[in-house]
């Protein structure tokens, strides 16, 4: 099967376009039912900066799954605090069918390898629950789509991984199942964010509005795809490649079905807003 990848220019309403983009990879009716919960595996480093989804992005997600008896809003405790805190970004779409869900807090969990280190994850991540992977649009090359699953490890040393991080990523992959639908929020991208993964609180300054969104089930695809945009070569990602010599997705983008706006037209446009940008940080 193919793997489709749809990019949309993000309107003034961000859920009619998360909508538009649904419709081009098919819809996701397999996964919104009222027997499968939804975990949202949102991306925050640190509640102070802005390099995460943002709160109307994460919202579309959750309108998205209707039908879903309960949607989690996950994140975990790292060396800058708890998860439950940093998940208070996203307070006010809280409900009591819409909750946030602290992985690190969890006493009910399965054992899995990672990287060779046997880890108690949280049993809201397995199947037959429907897993949901958003982060930000960034040139990063140790991913973003594929980077958020670190915060699926429950303990604030995560850092000892990164010596072994495509593997570590890639067996908690495999360990829950696979990315159901994964969302690359490219409201804004990040100016040097290749060298500020972790930007602080004044990551503002490096952001630059790019008003795109893109959706797919195949999130090394999605993963690919966001990397070109932003001017990385897939092919040069240890991630994407690791990924599809396990046979998780595809990595290539041009074997990549890619529907909505052309990506040659979008990579261009981010190239001239982040040129631009850059122009007047030099400037100033």
């Amino acid at each position: 099967m193919v793997s489709t990848v749809a990019i949309v220019e993000l309107g003034g309403d961000v859920q009619d376009s998360f909508e538009r983009a649904l419709k081009l990879i098919g819809r996701i009716d397999d996964l919104n039912t009222r027997e499968r919960s939804v975990v949202v595996k949102v991306g925050v480093f640190d509640h102070r900066a802005e390099t995460h989804s943002t709160v109307s992005v994460v919202d579309a997600i959750v309108n998205s799954f209707d039908s879903a008896p309960q949607i989690f809003l996950a994140e975990s405790d790292n060396y800058r605090g708890k998860g439950s805190e940093r998940l208070q970004i996203w307070k006010g779409l809280f409900t009591m069918r819409v909750v946030p869900f602290n992985l690190s807090d969890d006493t009910s969990t399965r054992k899995v390898k990672i990287a060779g280190e046997e880890i108690c994850f949280s049993n809201i991540l397995f199947k037959p629950n429907v897993f949901v992977s958003t982060h930000i649009l960034r040139g990063y090359e140790k991913g973003s789509i594929l980077k958020n699953l670190l915060g699926l490890i429950p303990d604030r040393k995560k850092a000892r991984f990164h010596k072994k991080l495509e593997t570590a990523l890639l067996d908690a992959y495999e360990a829950i199942g696979g990315v159901d639908l994964a969302v690359l929020d490219g409201t804004y991208t990040y100016r040097g964010a290749g060298a500020m993964p972790h930007a602080g609180p004044d990551s503002a300054r490096y952001r630059v509005k790019t008003s795109v969104l893109l959706i797919g089930r195949d999130a090394i695809a999605v993963e690919a795809v966001g990397a070109a945009l932003v001017g990385l070569n897939p092919e040069k990602m240890p991630v994407i490649q690791e990924a599809m010599n396990r046979g998780l997705g595809e990595g290539d983008v041009n074997q990549i079905e890619i529907l909505g706006n052309p990506i040659e037209s979008i990579k261009e446009k981010i190239r001239q807003l982040l040129k631009t940008s850059n122009k007047k940080s030099q400037q100033g």
